[in-house]
């Protein structure tokens, strides 16, 4: 998301005509985002009926709350933001949240007692790159817990920045490294038990 194209949507006089309910201001911020959203989305594991679906959520609570937006972040991070809150919501309607978070038993069965891996792992890119099919990793992504899944997505499909992120999901830096290194770490212990079950 290049930022000379966001800039125009940052200014005092663009929030203005957006809460003055600016047909041209409101098809411009739209069109920017719709897309992304919707790709974001489908990054975190809904299908496409589903990722419309919190789309038309997310414009609708935007338009509903934006007058009370002061532009203190930039305004695609109140709009992510907003989108992150439905995800969760969704998640909680959904009952897929997972309720236990198995990463640290995980983590003690690779390990022997002085900290050295007992199994190296597979290196992720070169399994990447050997893997015929997208759906295996998909449906990894998939089973990760709400807040990693959406750390990874943020990171490494919309290529955001730590302190974007960070402003989205409310956390902090720390916090949001700890959710990346086990969203990586359930990635990686995914695929290798998919892998080896093939």
């Amino acid at each position: 998301m290049s930022a000379s194209k966001d800039i125009q949507f940052n200014t005092g006089e663009f929030l203005t005509r957006i809460k003055e309910r600016d047909n041209d201001a409101i098809e411009m911020l739209v069109r920017r985002y719709t897309e992304p959203l919707l790709r974001t989305s489908m990054g975190l594991g809904f299908d496409a009926h589903t990722a419309d679906e919190l789309v038309q959520s997310v414009w609708t609570t935007f338009f509903d709350v934006v007058s009370a937006f002061q532009g203190r972040s930039h305004i695609r991070t109140f709009i992510f933001g907003i989108l992150y809150n439905k995800v969760s919501e969704q998640r909680r309607l959904q009952k897929k949240a997972m309720t236990h978070d198995h990463i640290d038993e995980v983590m003690d069965s690779k390990f022997n007692a002085s900290g050295h891996w007992i199994t190296p792992p597979v290196d992720p890119e070169k399994f990447l790159l050997a893997s015929e099919t997208m759906d295996l990793i998909q449906r990894c992504i998939d089973a990760l817990p709400t807040a990693q899944r959406a750390v990874f997505c943020f990171k490494e499909i919309e290529d955001k920045k730590t302190s974007e992120i960070c402003k989205i999901m409310d956390v902090t830096v720390s916090h949001l490294g700890v959710l990346f290194y086990r969203a990586r770490n359930e990635l990686r212990e995914c695929i290798e038990m998919k892998a080896s079950e093939a």
